[in-house]
C-alpha cells in the first residue's frame, strides 16, 4: 500500500520499475556508513546474517529485500518503516510517503518486531562512555574489534546472550552503566506480557464461540463470563469442541493450548537449523562400509524435508573432523535456528567412533563442542546426535550383512559419559553398549533406515522425538533372527519435548 503525495517526488521520477530503482538509488546516495549499519541491523530478522555481512551499501540491502518480496514499487512500506525508524524522514518522499502517513499506518502494517525496535532505541542512547563501561563488564565474551553500540548489541544477540525472551544480561548492563535505560526494557517486558495475556484471552474468547450466549430481555446478546474451571469442564463436555481438538489439533481457534505445546522447545525461528552428516565409507586401514551411502541419502532427504540445511561430509579424517567441529561450533546461523542435528556414519567401538584415517574419536569429544558455554548460538536449543556405529565386539554375519565394530573393549564406562552434563542434548546410538549394529550392504543400516522411516511417518502426527525413537527401538529390535539382534539406545538431557513442525510439502519416496 502506498500514497501518492503531491510534490513528494521529483518530476523526473516516473512510476515504472526502472524509475523505482532510481528512487532507491537516490535514497542510497544519502545514506552513509552509519545509516547502512543501522539499516542492516534492523533487517536482521528478514535477511540472513551471511548476506548482511556481505552487504556494503544500502543498495545491497534493497536487493535482498526485493528478493524476499519485502520491497517493491507496489508496496514500499517496509522500507518506509525502516527509514522512519532511522529518523530519515526526508527520504520518505522518494517512496511517496510523509512522516505522518507512516506513523498512522505503523499499528497495522509494521513488520519490525518490538524486540528489534527496543535494541535500536537502546543503541541510540548508548554513547561512547556507556558502551565502554558495558564492554568492560562482558569483555571476555566480546571479539577483539572496535564495536559500535549497534554491533555490540548485535553481537550479544548473535551469541544468544540476549533474545526476545531473555533480557537479563542487558538489564544488568543498563543498571550498571545507564540506569535511565532500564525503564525502556521494563516497558518492553510489560507490553510483551500484556500482549501474551491478550492472546490468551483471545483464545478463550474464540473458544467461547462454542458456548451459547444468554439472551437479554431487550433481545440483545449478553456474553457469558466463564471461569478457568468452567472452560476446562466445557472442553470435556462439548462434543463439537472435543472433535475440533481431535480433527484440527491444538492450533484450531477456540482450542486452549495444551501442556504438550507448553513443554516443547521453540520451533519458530527463521530456520529449522543445520544438520551435519559425517559419512565415512572408505578408510585407510579399516574395511569399506558398503551401503552407508543409502543412509546418508535418506538422512539428507528427510532432514531437508523437515526444514534443515543439510551438510554432508564424506570420508572425514581426524584433522578434518576437528576443523568441522570448530566451524559448526562457531557457525553464526545457529542464532537463527531452532535446533542442531549431527549424524555420524562410521566404524566404532564403545563410546567412540573412527575417522577415515583410523583414529578413534570419543563421542563426548564431539558433543562437548556444542554446550551452551562453547556454542552460545545453541544455548537452550535441542542438540540431537545420531551415531550409526558399533558399540561392542565384532561378530560374523551373512554375506550381505556387515557390522560396524572394531576391536571392542570388554569393560565400559557409563554410557551417560558421552553426553555433556548440560541440558538440551540427545544422543541416539544404533546399539546398546557392548554390541554390534548391522548394516545391509545395499539397503543401509537397520537403525538409520528405521529412524528416517519413523520421522517421515510420525512427524505429521505431531509426535515428539523420544516417542519416535521408542518406535525405532521396537522396530529395530524385531529385525534379524535369534543369532542377529540389535537394540538401539537413546541417552538425553532434554528438558522439553522436541516436536518438529509438520512440513508443508509432501515427502516423496526415495
Amino acid at each position: 500500500m502506498s500514497f501518492q503525495g503531491q510534490n513528494c517526488i521529483p518530476s523526473s521520477f516516473a512510476n515504472d520499475s526502472e524509475n523505482f530503482r532510481r528512487r532507491l538509488l537516490a535514497i542510497d546516495s544519502q545514506l552513509g556508513d552509519k545509516e547502512v549499519e543501522q539499516l542492516k541491523f534492523l533487517c536482521q530478522d528478514f535477511i540472513s546474517q551471511k548476506k548482511l555481512e556481505k552487504s556494503s551499501s544500502a543498495l545491497d540491502v534493497f536487493d535482498h529485500l526485493m528478493a524476499k518480496e519485502l520491497l517493491s514499487e507496489q508496496d514500499p512500506f517496509f522500507l518506509a518503516e525502516l527509514l522512519y525508524t532511522m529518523k530519515q524522514h526526508l527520504l520518505l518522499k522518494y517512496l511517496s510517503y510523509r512522516k505522518e502517513q507512516v506513523r498512522s499506518l505503523l499499528p497495522t502494517l509494521k513488520k519490525l518486531s518490538p524486540f528489534r525496535n527496543l535494541l535500536y532505541e537502546l543503541s541510540e542512547s548508548i554513547d561512547t562512555d556507556i558502551l565502554k563501561e558495558m564492554s568492560f563488564i562482558v569483555k571476555e565474551s566480546l571479539p577483539k574489534v572496535q564495536l559500535t553500540s549497534l554491533s555490540f548489541l548485535g553481537y550479544l544477540e548473535k551469541q544468544a546472550l540476549i533474545d526476545t525472551d531473555n533480557l537479563t544480561l542487558l538489564e544488568n548492563l543498563c543498571s550498571s552503566a545507564a540506569p535511565n535505560l532500564v525503564e525502556k526494557i521494563k516497558i518492553y517486558k510489560r507490553e510483551k506480557e500484556a500482549k501474551q495475556r491478550q492472546l490468551q484471552d483471545n483464545k478463550v474468547a474464540a473458544f467461547k464461540g462454542c458456548v451459547p450466549v444468554v439472551e437479554e430481555a431487550n433481545g440483545g446478546p449478553k456474553e457469558e463470563i466463564l471461569s478457568g474451571s468452567d472452560v476446562q469442564q466445557l472442553l470435556q463436555a462439548l462434543p463439537f469442541c472435543n472433535s475440533a481438538v481431535s480433527k484440527f489439533g491444538p492450533g484450531f481457534p477456540g482450542v486452549l493450548p495444551s501442556s504438550k505445546e507448553e513443554a516443547a522447545y521453540r520451533m519458530d525461528h527463521k530456520h529449522r537449523g543445520h544438520c551435519v552428516v559425517i559419512n565415512n565409507q572408505n578408510f585407510t586401514s579399516l574395511r569399506k562400509r558398503q551401503g552407508t551411502q543409502k543412509d546418508a541419502d535418506c538422512l539428507k532427504h528427510v532432514f531437508q524435508w523437515l526444514g534443515f540445511l543439510v551438510h554432508t561430509h564424506v570420508d572425514v579424517t581426524k584433522p578434518q573432523l576437528e576443523e568441522l567441529l570448530k566451524m559448526y561450533q562457531n557457525h553464526p546461523g545457529h542464532a537463527e535456528g531452532d535446533c542442531f542435528v549431527f549424524c555420524v556414519l562410521t566404524h566404532g567401538k564403545y563410546g567412540a567412533v573412527y575417522s577415515s584415517d583410523g583414529d578413534l574419536i570419543p563421542i563426548k569429544y564431539i558433543t562437548s563442542h556444542f554446550t551452551a558455554h562453547q556454542c552460545r548460538g545453541l544455548a537452550n536449543k535441542p542438540k540431537l546426535f545420531f551415531i550409526q556405529a558399533c558399540q561392542g565386539e565384532e561378530i560374523q554375519s551373512s554375506v550381505c550383512v556387515e557390522v560396524d565394530a572394531v576391536n571392542a573393549e570388554s569393560t565400559h564406562p557409563p554410557l551417560q559419559d558421552c553426553v555433556p552434563v548440560e541440558a538440551d542434548f540427545l544422543l541416539g546410538l544404533a546399539t546398546v553398549p557392548g554390541y554390534v549394529s548391522f548394516r545391509h550392504t545395499t539397503e543401509g543400516s537397520w537403525y538409520i533406515q528405521s529412524l528416517c522411516n519413523y520421522l517421515k511417518d510420525c512427524v505429521p502426527r505431531h509426535q515428539d522425538i523420544l516417542t519416535i525413537l521408542t518406535a525405532v527401538n521396537d522396530d529395530v529390535s524385531r529385525r534379524g533372527d535369534i543369532e542377529k539382534k540389535q537394540m538401539p539406545q537413546p541417552v538425553f538431557t532434554l528438558r522439553k519435548k522436541v516436536i518438529f513442525p509438520v512440513p508443508q510439502k509432501e515427502l516423496l519416496l526415495w
